[in-house]
């Protein structure tokens, strides 16, 4: 997630310091937001963090104008959401302002630059929106060079707790990472550095789809690989050398769609309704005599023999021949003596008399 190699001469050609000290702050972030979308602004603000940091930004100017930028891209959104707010307490309350007297200077990766009274006193009525339209007026040189005596600092007691507590919350391998672009401790380097050479470096580190800007140094998680738990009950998957050796006990069925299944108890359904044609019937009585244990996979119950007896008579007598082995044939056969009597019932009773060897109890 960082820009293109365009997007950041794009970015750069805004933060030129002729085009920064002839603009105000207000053009130069209006300017901002018409060259870019709003789904960059993470990127430009990670950007302008990293020109910070490494002091790429070498005028006073520049820094305020990145500032004011950094907070524009999220101002309608509350402080404590804003993805840059660690950085302008850090640019307020610098960690090595807490330094021991008389120890030496603290430096750290990613140390942002040491702002001067009248750039805190400037950040601090930013975050506060305190006269922020006549402020964003005025150019960056104009707001350095006047003469501020805050007579009350802003108190971001609130906003710094806030950031602590969502600190707290981030896993400890991502609190312990560090950037993997440090600067060079060179105390004694030059302040001015050629435009040119500004753009190739922050094109090598922030610009790219494996751009540095986006890596950090944190500790990496790295265990042993657990063993294997011994389970009595576990599959063994065997490996056959020699397929001769084993027989596979295989259901050759298995997973194969049961279409005479279903076909019969699409006809069985329709034979509870109405009389089947003679085709029908021929397929159903077909089907069940080839299997003779689909009979018991129909959708066949006791309290729907009395709508197939009246509607297809024929097949209910082979349906209850075929059922005579079912626990459930004396319930078939106590609701068909005591259903309404009719032809069809009639029927069916004397030849299931006709075709079995057992007397029924009907009661005449």
């Amino acid at each position: 997630m960082a820009l293109t190699a365009n997007q950041c001469n794009l970015l750069l050609d805004i933060f030129e310091p002729e085009n920064i000290k002839s603009k105000t702050l207000e053009v130069i972030s209006n300017d901002l937001n018409k060259k870019f979308q709003k789904t960059d602004h993470l990127k430009v603000g990670n950007c302008l963090v990293m020109l910070l940091q490494q002091n790429l930004l070498q005028e006073k100017d520049q820094r305020l104008a990145a500032i004011t930028v950094l907070y524009e891209l999220y101002r309608s959104e509350p402080l404590i959401s804003n993805p840059f707010g660690s950085v302008f307490v850090q640019l307020l309350y610098p960690p090595e302002q807490h330094n021991t007297v008389g120890a030496p200077k603290l430096e750290y990766p990613g140390q942002l630059p040491k702002l001067t009274e009248a750039e805190k006193h400037f950040l601090c009525l930013l975050l506060s929106d305190v006269h922020r339209d006549s402020l964003l007026r005025r150019t960056g040189s104009q707001i350095t060079n006047l003469d501020i005596s805050p007579k009350s600092k802003s108190d971001f007691s609130a906003l710094r707790l806030s950031l602590a507590e969502k600190l707290i919350e981030l896993p400890h391998t991502s609190k312990s990472g560090i950037p993997v672009i440090l600067s060079l401790p060179d105390k004694n380097q030059q302040k001015s550095t050629e435009e040119v050479y500004i753009r190739d470096i922050v094109n090598k580190l922030a610009a790219g789809e494996n751009a540095p800007i986006n890596k950090v140094y944190k500790p990496e998680l790295v265990t042993l690989a657990p063993p294997l738990l011994n389970c009595q009950d576990e599959l063994v998957w065997l490996n056959a050398t020699n397929p001769k050796e084993h027989l596979v006990c295989y259901d050759a069925t298995m997973c194969i769609p049961d279409i005479a299944g279903y076909e019969v108890r699409q006809l069985m359904n329709k034979a509870y309704k109405a009389a089947l044609s003679l085709p029908q019937q021929q397929q159903l009585l077909g089907e069940l005599e080839k299997d003779p244990k689909l009979v018991y996979h129909i959708g066949l119950t006791p309290q729907k023999l009395p709508e197939l007896v009246e509607n297809n008579p024929l097949i209910a007598i082979e349906v209850l021949l075929k059922l005579m082995q079912s626990k459930q044939i004396t319930e078939y056969f106590s609701i068909l003596v005591n259903m309404e009597m009719s032809l069809h019932s009639m029927e069916v009773v004397n030849r299931i008399c006709a075709s079995v060897y057992f007397q029924l109890h009907i009661h005449l």
